[in-house]
């Protein structure tokens, strides 16, 4: 080998040491970060009110999150409309684990019913891990003459115009369930929107309303007063929670479908290695025995549904919600 070649041949063995060296101390560090992760207390931002079902379910997890990973994890309550506020605190933060929300189908709901809306649940986010579902149920008074959801639909259908259905504020995942349940039998009824929860309820108990569309949880108790009659739940399948109640479905409302649901979503750009460790953490939380009997106490369904099928949901839900507000004329704020 002549002195060229071999000097060549030793740069060209330097270059292949120096990127093998480059490549370990990568992967190094990357590990590093990894392992280092919490580096400081996690804030968990919610668009829902302090007390809210969904903020009650969310301050379990984080309890038990704090727990397993030895830090502080800090829920932190950003009501407003859309929950723009709480959008807003968490895409403006670092992708890195530290900074995350809680979004729900109210989000997928906000993008068809908001003209102005800053920021798309699409883009904005990585989704990380789901917790809950829950169905909205159809109840009516004890009282009422109405014995089952058909005995309802058949009065609709002879008085048309004439029955009142009752939901929770106007825009809604309930209000937009009644008015999907409207628009899916060709029904003439009323939709009345009530300003709260605790409203609704009253008029429920006064036998003001023909029929209510409603979360399961802040019924329970009237439900199991004998208050009130659930005659069907919304999801695709009986809830565990009430196995004796048929779906919508089962009495022939063929493709309807509701379940409202929440999960943890990070900035865009949050990495992979974080996603999945949060991701793993909250599903061991969720198989917790005493974490599933808190959740079926406040009417929830533990979901730890995976990064993919979250942003599936997403997406689907946001194109069903923003074609039932259109069709309803729903006026965009």
């Amino acid at each position: 080998m002549n002195p060229t070649s071999w000097f060549l041949a030793l740069l060209r063995a330097l270059r292949s040491v120096q990127l093998a060296i480059a490549v370990v101390a990568c992967g190094f560090h990357a590990a590093q970060a990894q392992g280092n992760y919490p580096s400081r207390p996690i804030r968990i931002v919610t668009p829902f009110a302090a007390g809210a079902v969904s903020d009650i379910s969310l301050r379990i997890v984080a309890e038990k999150l704090a727990a397993r990973l030895d830090t502080g994890v800090i829920v932190e309550n950003q009501t407003g409309a859309g929950g723009i506020a709480a959008a807003r605190q968490v895409i403006s933060a670092a992708p890195d684990g530290h900074t995350l929300a809680l979004l729900s189908n109210a989000t997928a709901v906000s993008v068809g019913l908001f003209k102005n809306l800053t920021f798309d649940p699409r883009s904005d986010f990585t989704p990380i891990v789901g917790i809950s579902d829950f169905a909205y149920i159809f109840v009516t008074n004890s009282a009422a003459a109405y014995r089952s959801l058909q005995d309802v639909i058949a009065a609709a259908r002879a008085k048309p115009g004439q029955l009142n259905v009752g939901t929770a504020n106007a825009g809604t995942s309930n209000h937009l369930t009644a008015l999907l349940f409207k628009a899916t039998l060709g029904l003439d009824f009323v939709v009345v929107p009530y300003r709260g929860p605790s409203e609704l309820t009253v008029a429920l108990y006064r036998n003001d309303l023909d029929l209510v569309v409603n979360a399961y949880g802040g019924l329970r108790p009237a439900i199991e007063d004998g208050k009130i009659k659930v005659l069907a739940v919304t999801s695709g399948a009986r809830s565990p929670l009430l196995p004796d109640v048929p779906t919508a479905q089962e009495l022939g409302i063929k493709g309807f479908e509701v379940s409202s649901w929440n999960g943890l979503y990070g900035p865009a750009g949050t990495p992979l290695e974080v996603v999945e460790r949060i991701a793993h953490e909250v599903r061991q939380i969720l198989a917790e025995p005493d974490v599933q009997k808190r959740f079926a106490d406040l009417g929830l369904e533990v979901r730890p549904s995976s990064a993919a099928e979250l942003d599936k949901r997403m997406r689907a839900e946001i194109e069903r919600w923003s074609k039932v507000i259109d069709e309803a004329g729903i006026e965009k704020r």
